[in-house]
């Protein structure tokens, strides 16, 4: 498994796009979140603008994730797919005849790749919400403390969006290692993350706390919450469990059509 891992590390690091795709899912996390947090005007009786009563200024911080998670997913299955377009796959499994030890050394490498890039993002997002939100009325004149990880649910919710990002990187290589070609395995994995919560608006009442419960993206996402837990369709924990249960699900997928297909 160590020569496994080395050789794909290998792989990842000597490709020049690996890097860039890294360096912008942070950019775009934080911008996003910075963005946000500097168009967000709440007035002094804690209503209008972007937010209203009982905003929550931990997960409008950490909303950069949402859109920084499609960077992490398209390295994840450029990880896969581009061995299979330029045909690298043959050579990597004549090296690697066991295709569960490949893909799960490809597995940790990109979930480390994934988990070194959430870190700073999640970090830029928190100090962008820390500087920025307090001018928007989210800040200890109003009545809410500054962001800080030693406040426990907010620490959480940081620790909790960088394993996010690892699952995300996860459920991509699965799913790319399932459909082999990178633009279709990127729009399926766009499509799982941002569709269900687009229906789950145009629905109500129990079919759209269940869509909230188990689709990936809301269900993971919940672990950024740290006010009004109860109110949530899905406890923290709990829906980061269910996006791991769609990383785990993926891969076993993927490693089932690895073994019955050729390279």
């Amino acid at each position: 498994m160590s020569d496994a891992l080395r050789a794909e590390w290998t792989k990842l690091r000597t490709i020049a796009g690996t890097w860039w795709l890294m360096v912008g899912a942070v950019a775009v996390t934080v911008a996003a979140s910075a963005g946000i947090a500097a168009s967000t005007h709440v007035s002094p009786g804690g209503s209008g603008g972007a937010s209203g009563a009982g905003q929550d200024p931990t997960k409008l911080s950490l909303i950069g994730v949402d859109l920084g998670q499609a960077v992490v997913a398209v390295l994840a299955v450029l990880a896969v797919t581009e061995e299979y377009g330029a045909g690298m796959i043959r050579v990597t499994l004549a090296a690697i005849p066991r295709r569960g030890v490949m893909l799960g050394a490809k597995a940790v490498n990109i979930a480390g790749l994934a988990l070194v890039t959430g870190a700073p993002a999640v970090a830029g997002c928190l100090i962008a919400g820390r500087l920025l939100l307090p001018e928007a009325g989210l800040g200890p004149a109003h009545g809410y403390a500054l962001l800080s990880i030693a406040h426990g649910p907010t620490l959480r919710a940081a620790f909790g969006s960088v394993l996010y990002l690892g699952l995300i990187a996860l459920l991509s290589l699965g799913i790319g290692t399932v459909f082999r070609d990178p633009a279709v395995s990127a729009g399926i994995v766009l499509g799982l993350l941002y569709l269900p919560p687009l229906l789950a608006q145009l629905l109500s009442g129990p079919w759209r706390r269940h869509i909230q419960q188990i689709a990936p993206m809301t269900a993971g996402l919940a672990i950024q919450a740290t006010r009004n837990i109860r109110s949530l369709p899905i406890s923290p924990w709990a829906g980061l469990g269910v996006l791991a249960a769609w990383a785990a699900g993926m891969l076993l997928v993927g490693l089932a059509v690895l073994k019955a297909r050729d390279a």
